[in-house]
């Protein structure tokens, strides 16, 4: 049996009489299979640890498990390409895209919604009749696997956390395509359940979409991790609902509260069981 050592850092919020309070940055090494630690604020004065392993492991997945490829803006031109209307700037529709997503703070995932953001991604290029024309084909396409990759290190994650032992789920601001297109890209089969704010109502950062997910998990959130590759809904969001988080930035090097690939993710964990 081999014995080693890992560091482990770990922010916490607890809820104490009805809002969320931080609790420092404790640093601790755990010898054998890790643990988390949860500071359990009660009556008393003074925090007691209690020792909670991790069992389960919820995901993000635009950005964390899989990307559009080979681009936005590739897939948009092409589309349009299609239906008569060749020769776009696939680079300015790409810009013109994050433009378009960065102004909307409040985005439901709609249709309706989609189409405003496809109507301004070919701002200057075509006209909205234009693009309504074939906007049907371009919201049935990103529903579809072809357009979208896994990132390498996914599998690999996922294969080591499932063999041991830990469960795992998908907790995701989407619509009702995320479903089938994680059916069609073979990642469904790994997760107990999909949490889609489109279905609950509420987007990340909102406690809400992950308390949906520890329910369909039946545990309480001390035995939760969730990774994604946003801070502001990934991070914030999770430790607002009690969980754990690590941010996933894979352009840089790991550190703490984050890792720069998934694969790397097993080794802060508890064992699952």
């Amino acid at each position: 049996m081999i014995v080693a050592s890992f560091p482990l850092h770990v922010n916490f919020f607890v809820k104490r009489d009805g809002r969320m309070d931080g609790i420092k940055r404790e640093s601790e090494t755990y010898w054998g299979a890790m643990v988390l630690h949860l500071l359990v604020v009660g009556k008393r004065k003074n925090a007691a640890v209690e020792t909670i392993r991790t069992q389960a492991v919820t995901f993000d997945v635009g950005g964390t498990l899989i990307q559009p490829w080979p681009s936005v803006g590739s897939v948009y031109a092409e589309v349009a390409g299609r239906h008569g209307f060749s020769g776009l700037d696939a680079e300015r529709i790409e810009r013109q895209f994050h433009q378009a997503m960065a102004e909307r703070a409040e985005f439901q995932h709609t249709k309706e919604e989609w189409f405003g953001v496809a109507r301004e991604s070919f701002r200057g290029l075509l006209s909205e009749a234009a693009c309504a024309a074939f906007f049907p084909f371009l919201y049935e396409r990103f529903g579809r696997a072809d357009v979208w990759r896994v990132y390498g290190d996914v599998l690999p994650a996922l294969d080591q956390l499932a063999e041991r032992g830990f469960r795992l789920a998908a907790v995701s601001n989407w619509d009702a395509r995320l479903r089938p297109l994680l059916r069609e890209m073979s990642l469904m089969p790994f997760f107990e359940s999909v949490s889609v704010s489109s279905e609950v109502g509420f987007l990340k950062p909102s406690a809400v979409l992950f308390e949906h997910a520890l329910r369909m998990l039946g545990l309480p959130a001390s035995a939760v991790v969730h990774v994604g590759n946003s801070f502001a809904e990934d991070v914030v969001g999770a430790k607002s609902a009690g969980l754990a988080a690590v941010l996933l930035q894979r352009t840089g090097k790991n550190g703490r509260g984050f890792i720069s690939q998934l694969t790397d993710l097993s080794t802060l964990l508890a064992e699952g069981w």
